[in-house]
């Protein structure tokens, strides 16, 4: 699902990533702190794979229940790339993104969650969450 990014100028000041919950934690300088699930990082890649290469190509993940992210590689000084358990590697979460994935998360959730129940799939449910 392509997310329409505006800049908000607020930086990380601390990432932690939490293995056992698979939680990536992010603190930014303006005071937020957001726990963002590997499974809906993953889900809300901004990359190809995810997007497609044009409006309206959005392709639905699904069966990422237990995507886990394997490691975590700054990119410049505006963003990280994931490298995720079931091989995706390919998405970039600039400072920006992963802002607006932690402010809009309950309404982001909702919509990947009511998208797969439109398209007849299940969800199971993931106990690291």
């Amino acid at each position: 699902m392509r997310l329409k990014i505006t800049p908000c100028h607020s930086v990380p000041t601390e990432i932690k990533l939490h293995k056992l919950s698979s939680v990536l934690e992010v603190s930014f300088d303006d005071g937020n702190i957001f726990e963002l699930p590997s499974e809906y990082l993953r889900v809300y890649s901004q990359s190809a794979e995810v997007v497609g290469h044009g409006p309206g190509q959005d392709i639905l993940q699904v069966d990422k229940e237990d995507v886990t992210i394997n490691d975590i590689r700054a990119v410049g000084n505006y963003a990280i790339a994931i490298n995720f358990s079931d091989g995706h590697n390919s998405g970039i979460y600039s400072w920006d993104l992963l802002h607006k994935l932690g402010l809009e998360f309950p309404w982001l959730w909702s919509l990947y969650l009511d998208h797969l129940k439109a398209a007849g799939i299940s969800r199971q449910p993931n106990i690291n969450h």
